[in-house]
C-alpha cells in the first residue's frame, strides 16, 4: 500500500522525498496492526528498506524489480502457503531435550513423531534425549524435507500437513508451533493412546493442565502433556 501512494504521488508530480515520506508514514501507522513489535518493525520499516534498494544508493546500481520475486518464490518454497497457519522456520535449540526422559520415560523402540520438522533440530534434538527410539519426521515444504533427511539419514522423514496425518500410532508428539496453533494441537493431540504424550517447546497448551514442565537450557520452557489429557475446568 505504501509502494502504491508512492506512485500516485510521484505521477502528481510531487517531489519523491515528499512522496517518499508520506508513504512511510503510511507503512508507520499500518504497523500498529502488527502483534508483537518485530512484525511491527518489519512492516513500519518495509517501504523505506525496499525504496532504498530499489534506488541508486552510494553509486551502487539499483535492483531491477523483478529481483524481488526471488525471495518472494523461496519464501513460497520453504514455507507455503497452505502453512501459513503454522509457525515458520522455528529450529530446536541443541541439547534443549536432553533432560525430557526423566520427566517422559520412553521404551527403547518407542515411535517418536516430529511434527513439522523442518531442517532436522528438533529431530536431533529427540535423537540425543532418546537415541533408541524410532523418529519419524513430518514437514510440508519438500526443501525443508530434503533438508531434513540429509540431516537425519536416521529418522523417517516424509512430506505431509501434521494436522491431517494420523497421530494414533506414536508415543510422543513433538512440536514447537506457535501460539495460535496450540489449539489445533490439543484437538490433534485427542489421536494419542493412553499414556502417551505431546510435548510443546516453549508455547504451553494453556486450555491443558501439563503432567509437567521444565525449563531447557538456553531458558525455553517444555510442556509435556499425557494422553488422556486433562482440562482446565
Amino acid at each position: 500500500m505504501a509502494w502504491v501512494v508512492f506512485r500516485v504521488l510521484v505521477s502528481c508530480e510531487l517531489p519523491a522525498t515528499l512522496a517518499a515520506g508520506i508513504a512511510t508514514s503510511l507503512g508507520v501507522v499500518l504497523s500498529l496492526l502488527g502483534g508483537t513489535w518485530w512484525r511491527r518493525i518489519w512492516i513500519g520499516a518495509g517501504f523505506p528498506l525496499s525504496l532504498m534498494l530499489s534506488t541508486s544508493v552510494m553509486g551502487l546500481p539499483s535492483l531491477p524489480a523483478w529481483t524481488w520475486l526471488v525471495p518472494l518464490a523461496v519464501l513460497l518454497l520453504i514455507y507455503p502457503v497452505k502453512a501459513w497457519r503454522d509457525a515458520p522456520l522455528f529450529p530446536t535449540p541443541a541439547r534443549a531435550l536432553d533432560d525430557l526422559p526423566k520427566y517422559a520415560p520412553l521404551p527403547a523402540d518407542a515411535r517418536i513423531l516430529d511434527a513439522g520438522c523442518g531442517t532436522g533440530a528438533g529431530l536431533q534434538a529427540l535423537h540425543s534425549a532418546y537415541p533408541h527410539a524410532q523418529l519419524y519426521g513430518l514437514e510440508y515444504a519438500w526443501p525443508l524435507r530434503l533438508l531434513c533427511s540429509l540431516r537425519c539419514p536416521w529418522a523417517r522423514v516424509r512430506q505431509g500437513n501434521i494436522w491431517t496425518a494420523d497421530w494414533s500410532g506414536y508415543a510422543m508428539v513433538y512440536l514447537f508451533q506457535r501460539p495460535e496453533s496450540m489449539g489445533r494441537a490439543v484437538a490433534k493431540g485427542s489421536e494419542l493412546p493412553a499414556g502417551a504424550w505431546m510435548v510443546s517447546l516453549e508455547f504451553e497448551a494453556t486450555e491443558l493442565i501439563a503432567k509437567a514442565s521444565y525449563r531447557a537450557p538456553g531458558g525455553k520452557m517444555v510442556w509435556l502433556y499425557e494422553a488422556p489429557f486433562h482440562r482446565r475446568g
